[in-house]
């Protein structure tokens, strides 16, 4: 069991994005579901929570109606290896009336909050080249969803 869990407030639609977000990681998994009963705070049988896994991270989802919204103040982080894994987590997110933010952020249908950035960026901007990070710098700003091809143009000044 991980000590800390990061906890989703949802308002609704809690069986579409399990059912998403199990689709978009290879070794994702739900691993409890809570239901509401008669009597309780939602409708009976909907899910009251859902404990998931997602790489190995553990998060619980709450369906705790409309008293508080999702932010991007807090976003998920998805460390990426390659582009093909980037343009798939990227489009899963963001279809369906999801939002292609700046700089590798997206939110997605549900209001959460992602950043989908490629390993290769992290290398680049750690080289200690300045001119080379900044030349990658103001290439990421004027993207939305991260191209490694043009990042390592920008690096190697191409």
């Amino acid at each position: 069991m991980q000590k800390i869990v990061t906890n989703l407030w949802f308002d609704g639609g809690v069986e579409e994005a399990l059912d998403l977000y199990m689709s978009l990681f290879e070794d994702a998994r739900v691993t409890r579901v809570l239901r509401y009963s008669e009597g309780g705070m939602g409708k009976p049988g909907d899910i009251m929570t859902a404990e998931f896994e997602l790489a190995g991270q553990e998060f619980c989802i709450i369906n705790g109606g409309p008293h508080y919204q999702l932010s991007p103040a807090a976003s998920l982080l998805v460390n990426c290896i390659d582009q093909a894994e980037v343009d798939r987590l990227w489009d899963g997110l963001s279809a369906d009336s999801g939002e292609e933010l700046q700089c590798g952020w997206l939110t997605d249908r549900f209001g959460l909050s992602w950043q989908i950035m490629p390993i290769a960026l992290g290398e680049m901007l750690g080289s200690g080249d300045a001119a080379a990070v900044e030349r990658v710098t103001q290439a990421f700003l004027k993207m939305k969803k991260l191209d490694i091809a043009e990042l390592e143009k920008a690096f190697r000044d191409e």
